[in-house]
């Protein structure tokens, strides 16, 4: 199938999965009222508010985030040949989680600006580790052990404070490192689709460099490609993306790991349509988890954490077993 035709089809999906998505939770908007609220001639004032103030940002800080995640992730997979390769695997999580914890420690009166902003500079604090060994580790094999490793010993540390700390700062925590679009705004979707767009716009202009590295370390800088700078610019771009969708969102595992695995088996793996193919199918995927959260149980909203992890653990359970059934 042909680019072109591939990224009309995922963009039609999208609008579809926006427009659906906005008439789920708890107050009932039909189809009918929605295109009303849209022209400007809304019937309700309640509706209105819904629609616009919670949850119009719901939905983009969902696609955006998804986006994000998927091509995060497509994009460390690539350059590391590393089918596991996930954002999180570089403690961007753990340390956003860290920086969370001291933030509801410390800062409990004015939490709605140092918590994101806390978790931000955690996650930056965590990747500053990673790329401070990067500097001593030529093999990309031990950087994402490094990274194992950074993860485990930040989420220890957090989990410690969580265990001191008062109770009801830890209850806010942990719900929060479980993922959570309950409190996102229309600024929060601004900041973090210029993110994703920024760094998806420079991971398209290196997108023949990327392909390179699938050929091997020795192919690709035979063809004038710096493997190193490619991969920790690549690397950098991960992080920040991850770490400002983190900020805003929790934590949110799997997306990064699964989606560019679903794209690879029906658009292919070259750079281009895996981008394309994971920043809308990622983006789709975490507005309906998003849906799931917010609808599958009445007066109770689920962590989107939880969703994907189980719907994760799933598909390479499935993964595995169809690897078994061709290998037998």
């Amino acid at each position: 199938m042909k680019l072109t035709n591939i990224s009309l089809l995922l963009f039609i999906l999208t609008l579809i999965s926006i427009g659906l998505a906005l008439t789920f939770g708890a107050a009932n908007i039909s189809s009918t009222q929605l295109v009303q609220c849209l022209f400007s001639q809304c019937n309700s004032a309640l509706n209105e508010t819904i629609l616009w103030q919670i949850r119009l940002p719901r939905v983009l800080v969902g696609f955006a985030a998804g986006a994000g995640l998927a091509c995060a992730g497509a994009i460390l997979q690539n350059t590391t040949r590393n089918p596991l390769a996930d954002p999180y695997l570089f403690g961007i999580v753990s340390g956003a989680g860290l920086g969370a914890t001291i933030a509801s420690i410390g800062f409990n009166d004015q939490l709605n600006i140092a918590l994101p902003l806390a978790a931000f500079l955690g996650a930056l604090f965590s990747i500053s580790i990673v790329f401070f060994i990067a500097n001593f580790v030529q093999r990309i094999e031990q950087l994402l052990l490094a990274g194992v490793a950074i993860s485990f010993m930040l989420g220890a540390i957090t989990q410690f404070m969580l265990y001191i700390g008062e109770p009801l700062a830890t209850n806010r925590v942990l719900f929060w490192l479980m993922g959570s679009l309950a409190r996102v705004e229309m600024t929060q979707f601004y900041l973090i689709a210029s993110v994703v767009i920024g760094a998806i716009i420079v991971i398209l202009a290196y997108h023949q460099h990327i392909d390179a590295l699938a050929l091997g370390d020795e192919n690709a800088i035979s063809l004038g490609v710096n493997v190193n700078k490619l991969r920790l610019l690549m690397l950098a771009l991960c992080a920040a993306i991850t770490a400002v969708i983190v900020a805003y969102c929790g934590g949110i595992a799997f997306v990064g790991l699964m989606i560019p695995h679903i794209v690879r088996h029906y658009f292919g793996s070259s750079t281009l349509k895996l981008i394309i193919g994971s920043s809308f199918i990622g983006g789709c995927f975490l507005i309906w988890v998003d849906v799931i959260a917010r609808s599958a149980v009445n007066n109770l909203e689920l962590p989107i954490g939880i969703i994907t992890s189980i719907i994760g653990s799933l598909f390479f359970l499935y993964i595995m077993l169809q690897g078994n059934r061709s290998h037998g």
